[in-house]
């Protein structure tokens, strides 16, 4: 891939990259450091961008595993609480235990689920994509999307219940 075309083509994503990073940083300065990391990883990746379905997809995964090491690395320089993202404010440390290992619980249960529904349910529910989007990025209908949606929430919720009720 030239510069031109990766101008055209990867460079527009910024804002949507620096809004997903934004979500996981605690402060703009970081959030842009992903961001840039996330461009170095892609122009290094320009000779294969082309054979991928979708250049977007590539580049929001990428920019999740970057904040993924980020936050690795600040937990093994002694960052740890940095990595939680939220502060157990009201909540009891049991309480905060508890919270996070039903998030760890619903993380295991979608990765069960098919790729499509993984893919659906991540986009929708953790990245914050609107239906439409997902539907243009994955390559299939707005009804689809909704469809795959509502089974990997049923499927979800049916499995968490039922892992509660043996606990």
């Amino acid at each position: 891939m030239e510069l031109d075309t990766f101008k055209y083509k990867v460079l527009p994503l910024r804002s949507k990259l620096h809004h997903i990073a934004m979500k996981f940083m605690e402060n703009e300065e970081d959030a842009e450091d992903v961001v840039q990391e996330s461009f170095i990883k892609l122009w290094r990746l320009r000779d294969k961008l082309l054979a991928y379905d979708s250049v977007e997809a590539l580049a929001v995964t990428i920019v999740k595993n970057t904040v993924v090491d980020v936050l690795r690395s600040r937990k093994y320089h002694g960052g740890e609480e940095q990595l939680s993202g939220v502060e157990f404010g009201y909540r009891t440390p049991g309480e905060w235990t508890e919270q996070q290992d039903a998030v760890q619980c619903i993380r295991t249960l979608i990765g069960k689920l098919p790729s499509l529904q993984q893919v659906t349910i991540r986009m929708k529910d953790i990245e914050g994509y609107e239906i439409s989007e997902i539907a243009e990025i994955t390559g299939t209908s707005v009804e689809n999307v909704r469809v795959n949606l509502s089974r990997a929430r049923k499927k979800i919720k049916e499995q968490f219940i039922q892992m509660n009720r043996r606990v």
